[in-house]
């Protein structure tokens, strides 16, 4: 990242046959390789990409200075590509879709800004890196001097507790873990996300556990990880929304023709804001159907989200489900 390379994650726990297809069509300069991802993929793979072995006991970068490079040497700016995360694919070819930095930043500074040091400083690193929960996961924590726990997936914690402060995953997890009496002691916030959030489990996080707050975050990777929340902390009201827009994001519910639908009733949700990629790797056409140019903030883009919601009296946006089926937005 600070030399201006975006990754693409490649988690060997993966079916081959998925790990090749992103491979193929990420065309990758350079792979970080370890034994089990050698496994993984496959030696056929391997012949036409080249590999920067994890484990040698002299590693490729043995020889390069320790300070970080100058991004204005580099010719670095903001709008370089930070990752490219696919999307699961289960509506069809997976998709990369193309993070820049500037998207990435301004996630961490919104969780900076929301989120006490306290509630950050131990902060649980169990999502797949394939998938877009760990962006959060493991920059919000480290690029906020604090220290994250890594472990294979967040139900760990009912067999080795850890002093973690906040758990970042999906509902499914946190009732498998309120299940098992697993929440840790430590654990002052939960995020959910991926998943629609139900009340119940809500009281039922509040009624075992010590959990001051729990936060229900909503977006697709198109619009880098995280675009609405609403936090509830614990002994005030408890709803199903997801809430506002986190910083510098812009909703939008539109009808059929483009036009904002009036308050209160039901609409396509489209994003605006610093968090909307860049579009798809190779799929030009495709982004310039789902990525527009906003008709209400000159030099704005939108990411068409395929879902409906609608605005509460509160002005909370309530999730409704899918307007499009042919388009895969994760988790809800």
């Amino acid at each position: 990242l600070k030399a201006g390379g975006a990754y693409v994650p490649l988690d060997p726990a993966y079916p081959s046959p998925r790990l090749n297809q992103v491979l193929a069509d990420a065309a990758p300069r350079l792979l970080l390789c370890d034994a089990a991802g050698r496994a993984a993929l496959g030696p056929e793979v391997l012949t036409g990409v080249t590999v920067v072995d994890l484990e040698t006991a002299t590693p490729g970068w043995a020889e390069l200075p320790a300070s970080n490079p100058d991004p204005r040497a580099l010719g670095l700016t903001s709008r370089h590509l930070a990752y490219v995360i696919y999307t699961s694919g289960s509506t069809g070819t997976p998709k990369g879709v193309m993070v820049e930095h500037a998207s990435t930043v301004n996630l961490l500074h919104w969780s900076s800004g929301v989120f006490a040091d306290s509630e950050i400083s131990r902060t649980l690193f169990s999502t797949s890196i394939s998938f877009d929960l760990s962006v959060y996961e493991c920059f919000v924590p480290l690029s906020q001097g604090s220290t994250l726990y890594l472990v294979e997936d967040a139900l760990a914690l009912a067999q080795t507790p850890l002093d973690v402060s906040l758990i970042n995953t999906v509902p499914s997890a946190i009732a498998a873990l309120v299940d098992r009496q697993a929440v840790p002691a430590s654990t002052s916030v939960i995020n959910s996300c991926g998943e629609r959030l139900k009340a119940d489990l809500i009281e039922r996080v509040f009624d075992s556990s010590g959990v001051e707050k729990i936060c229900n975050l909503y977006a697709p990777s198109e619009t880098t990880t995280y675009s609405t929340w609403i936090c509830m902390p614990r002994g005030e009201a408890v709803v199903e929304t997801i809430g506002r827009p986190i910083a510098n994001t812009r909703i939008y519910l539109l009808d059929a023709h483009g036009q904002p639908v009036p308050f209160g009733a039901v609409g396509e949700l489209y994003i605006g804001g610093a968090g909307v990629a860049r579009g798809y790797l190779n799929r030009p056409e495709l982004t310039a159907e789902r990525f527009i140019a906003s008709p209400f903030v000159e030099g704005d883009r939108l990411y068409k989200t395929g879902d409906l919601a609608r605005y509460l009296p509160d002005g909370n946006l309530e999730f409704l489900g899918r307007n499009d089926d042919q388009v895969k937005i994760r988790g809800f």
